[in-house]
């Protein structure tokens, strides 16, 4: 088969890329593209370690061809800091030391950024929730939990 013709908007920046028709767009993004940020957990979409949105929706991009982001508008971890300075959320989880071996940071701060565009304001039981679909082995989600609500408080006082 024949490879596929996409035309994109990854992180604000109109993209173009080939891709084979079975490749996922998560193995577009790092093999194709270069963004190494989305992690490749588990393939089956149990992990969240390679959240993007599309369109605004959190996905996980093991599970979508690349193909299917034709059109679409695409937001990776690349895209969350303005150059050097970093998103809230990114500079909480450091503050919060919320993140260890790294694997399911990128997943995790994609996806409380895609919770407090939709909720600003949310309350530790739904943070939770939300987040329940992003996996990690090494922190214990305390600290991941203190740091998305420390964030969300700094962005509203911001706003």
């Amino acid at each position: 088969m024949s490879n596929i013709h996409v035309t994109t908007t990854i992180n604000g920046d109109s993209v173009e890329y080939l891709c084979a028709p079975e490749e996922t767009l998560l193995d577009v993004l790092r093999d194709r593209l270069g963004m190494t940020g989305s992690k490749e957990g588990c393939g089956t979409g149990d992990c969240g370690a390679c959240s993007v949105t599309v369109d605004g929706r959190l996905v996980c991009s093991c599970l979508m061809l690349g193909a299917e982001a034709e059109g679409r508008e695409i937001a990776t971890i690349e895209g969350m800091a303005a150059g050097e300075v970093l998103h809230p959320l990114q500079r909480k989880f450091l503050e919060h030391a919320a993140l260890q071996c790294g694997i399911c940071t990128p997943g995790i701060l994609v996806a409380a950024k895609a919770l407090l565009e939709k909720n600003p304001d949310p309350s530790e039981e739904e943070t939770r929730y939300w987040l329940a679909g992003n996996l990690c082995r090494c922190t214990g989600y305390d600290k991941v939990i203190r740091a998305v609500m420390d964030a969300a408080a700094e962005m509203r006082e911001a706003s």
